[in-house]
């Protein structure tokens, strides 16, 4: 065994085990100078030093390398290292066609064609190179992940089971798949690959093998000797086009099959054109032979080469070592005589074996009868006919499912109706438990599409499946909401219907305006509609119109409709406005204006202050502003001026004296002081002095006394 991480010819990075077979073991490897993933086949240790292994071995290297072909494993490399045999083919991920029949069957019709299309391209490749493969199965055929069929171990022995059989030089193959000439001993054909992909055909349709049994032996003798069961047994609608195919190919006289893989495939490609579905059942033309007595054996009866190897690894043979020479005679007696103890148990078994197939065939007529068609009919009616025709019945029945003959009546016999045996033969009856009834699953919640394929894998035609759609709020698009039947009922997939009942998400909702409300109380609103608030979306902006956190618009507009689950609406919101109004601060101290202008937003560096003096206004208010009162003002760059009075302004008292008490009394006035008259004849003296004194400067309004002279004494008019 080669042991993983171990780099093969330094090239061959050995990541794990993927399988063994008969003569060699599987590992999957990483090509680290290609970079590529690949799969190291490695002789068996046991077979090391044989040499026919290694001949074995090698030739399918030979057989690969003349075989490229998109449907053929290719061998890229071939090789010997410490005395390690070793191929390094193409490494295909995915599954072997038994597998994919085991997990996906029931297979449409259409995939069934193409995968047999691409089978039938490669094995006429191989037979062109005169290259038969004659172990053709589904554990051969490889698919990847992508659909494509690769066919595998052209040319390579396998191990020898009780279900294979093996012939000197030439690779018979697992016994399902076995041609009837394979079966008697004689050489493989191109026709023999054809009736394994005519078994393979079958399996694909119906799930299972033709012929089955106990032994190698017993299911070699149903090739040769029973009819293949109808595919329609498990399937009755399968187009009489498509079972006309599988008829043709594993017909048991080669006569009448297809000669070649290119024929078959021809009859293939059109087998489900609408024209084809129903056409007539196909029958074979060669004529059968008569029932001939077989010569008895002795010693010197020559042994069919089918059991000539048994003891040793089986070896296959391409049809190019077909005509090679036989092994010198030499050796050929030195394994002879190693093995005479072999042969003659091998004799054994042949006699014994020809004893039963005199058995089944027979040398008179009159011993043979042919199983009437009891189909249809009830057990006892079954039993009655058949004993009259001089066969036994079993006493117990096997009940099978069957979609076109009612419960309690026979679907089949085994041997199979119209077949040729022995009189008081015993025959098996096969009755019908009706229709095949499945479980309903529970398929709401899930995607219709994964439900329909779901049913589809139970048998349900796509036309049985109906679909109708239902607005939901709480069930997403595109998810089962319900189902008839229901989970658990028992139904059937050829005849009842399935209707899945699909949301098509919520029905859409009517918006209303959202406009002068907050943003918290739109994003309410819309929850009561089934919005997310993850639907929702928030743009800012600025307003000077409507206040900060307000929604000021939306889009959609009011009275649009928007679905709840995948909907979107978008709620400009306001972020408030750098701009205000002033009010008129005119009266106001300074301090009050300042605190007025900075609850508005405005800051204290944009306020300026000038003082200047005011006769009306008293010291300290402010006497004017700008901008006035009702203008728009930025919050961020304007600024403003207020005017602060200092109280009136200072001016010089005139000189009044000898003026008489009126053009006093006038030019006091006129300065803006206040004229009172003091002592002395106001009426018709002369100004005499004043307080304050002419020239001294007072504020304006400051009070100013004049005294007159007496009338009595109009001399004294001097005094200052």
């Amino acid at each position: 065994m080669i042991e993983i991480g171990r780099k093969l010819n330094g090239r061959y990075h050995i990541i794990g085990n993927i399988g063994s077979g008969g003569m060699a073991n599987v590992f999957l490897a990483h090509d680290l100078i290609l970079d590529r993933d690949v799969a190291v086949k490695v002789l068996r240790f046991d077979f090391q030093n044989d040499q026919a292994a290694i001949r074995r071995f090698q030739r399918e290297a030979l057989a690969a390398t003349e075989l490229v072909h998109p449907n053929i494993v290719s061998v890229y490399d071939v090789g010997e290292e410490d005395g390690l045999q070793y191929l390094v083919m193409e490494y295909v991920k995915g599954m072997d066609l038994k597998r994919y029949i085991q997990t996906q069957y029931p297979i449409p019709y259409a995939k069934v064609v193409d995968i047999m299309e691409q089978i039938l391209s490669a094995v006429s490749l191989a037979h062109e190179h005169r290259i038969i493969h004659r172990d053709l199965k589904p554990q051969n055929i490889l698919m990847d992940e992508s659909g494509v069929v690769k066919i595998t171990d052209f040319g390579i022995a396998i191990a020898l089971t009780e279900t294979s059989i093996t012939q000197t030089n030439t690779m018979l193959g697992s016994v399902h798949y076995l041609s009837p000439e394979q079966a008697r001993g004689s050489m493989a054909t191109n026709q023999s690959d054809v009736y394994a992909v005519g078994i393979i055909l079958y399996e694909m349709l119906t799930g299972n093998v033709p012929f089955d049994g106990e032994s190698a032996v017993t299911i070699a003798l149903k090739h040769f000797q029973e009819e293949i069961p109808s595919v329609k047994i498990f399937d009755p609608n399968v187009p009489q086009s498509l079972e006309n195919v599988v008829l043709h190919a594993t017909t048991k006289d080669p006569a009448d099959r297809y000669k070649t893989a290119e024929e078959m495939s021809r009859d293939l490609y059109t087998v489900l054109a609408a024209n084809r579905l129903n056409e007539p059942k196909w029958q074979p033309t060669g004529l059968i032979g008569e029932t001939k007595i077989l010569t008895p054996i002795t010693e010197e009866t020559p042994m069919p080469s089918s059991f000539n190897t048994m003891e040793t690894p089986p070896e296959e043979r391409n049809e190019h070592e077909e005509i090679k020479q036989q092994e010198d005679a030499a050796a050929k007696k030195k394994k002879k005589r190693k093995k005479r103890w072999l042969i003659a148990l091998i004799l054994l078994f042949l006699a014994l074996l020809v004893g039963g197939l005199l058995y089944f065939a027979g040398n008179s007529s009159s011993s043979e009868v042919k199983i009437p068609n009891v189909a249809n009919k009830t057990e006892a009616e079954a039993r009655s006919i058949l004993e009259e025709a001089g066969l036994k019945v079993k006493a117990e029945t096997k009940e099978i499912p069957d979609d076109s003959i009612e419960e309690g009546r026979v679907v089949k016999t085994d041997p199979t109706i119209d077949a040729t045996v022995k009189k008081n033969r015993e025959i098996e009856l096969y009755i019908s438990s009706g229709s095949k009834k499945i479980k309903m699953s529970d398929y709401t919640g899930e995607n219709y599409k994964d439900a329909i394929e779901a049913l589809g894998k139970l048998g349900f035609q796509e036309s049985r499946i109906k679909i109708t759609r239902e607005a939901d709020t709480s069930v997403d698009e595109d998810k089962v909401i319900s189902q008839t039947p229901e989970s658990g009922e028992e139904v059937d997939p050829k005849t009842d219907e399935i209707t899945l009942v699909v949301s098509e998400g919520p029905e859409d909702v009517y918006i209303g305006s959202y406009a002068g409300y907050s943003y918290e109380n739109a994003v309410a609103a819309l929850a009561e509609l089934g919005i997310s608030e993850n639907q929702i979306s928030r743009s800012d902006e600025e307003s000077d119109t409507v206040e900060a956190g307000v929604v000021i618009s939306q889009s959609p507009g009011a009275g649009s409709t928007l679905n709840p689950k995948t909907g979107k609406i978008t709620l400009t919101v306001s972020k408030g406005t750098d701009k205000t109004v002033l009010g008129s601060y005119v009266g106001y101290s300074y301090d009050n204006a300042v605190n007025a202008l900075t609850a508005l937003g405005i800051k204290a560096n944009q306020i300026s202050r000038v003082d200047e003096s005011s006769d009306t206004v008293e010291k300290g208010a402010v006497i004017s502003q700008d901008p006035g009162a009702g203008a728009s003002f930025n919050l961020n760059s304007g600024k403003i001026t207020l005017r602060v009075s200092t109280g009136p302004g200072n001016v010089t008292v005139p000189n009044v004296v000898n003026l008489s008490p009126t053009e006093a009394k006038s030019q006091i006035e006129g300065a803006g002081l206040k004229y009172v008259a003091g002592s002395g004849d106001t009426s018709k003296g002369k100004a005499v002095s004043m307080s304050p004194s002419a020239g001294d400067s007072v504020a304006k309004g400051t009070t100013v006394t004049v005294n007159f002279s007496n009338s009595s004494n109009p001399t004294d008019n001097t005094a200052e």
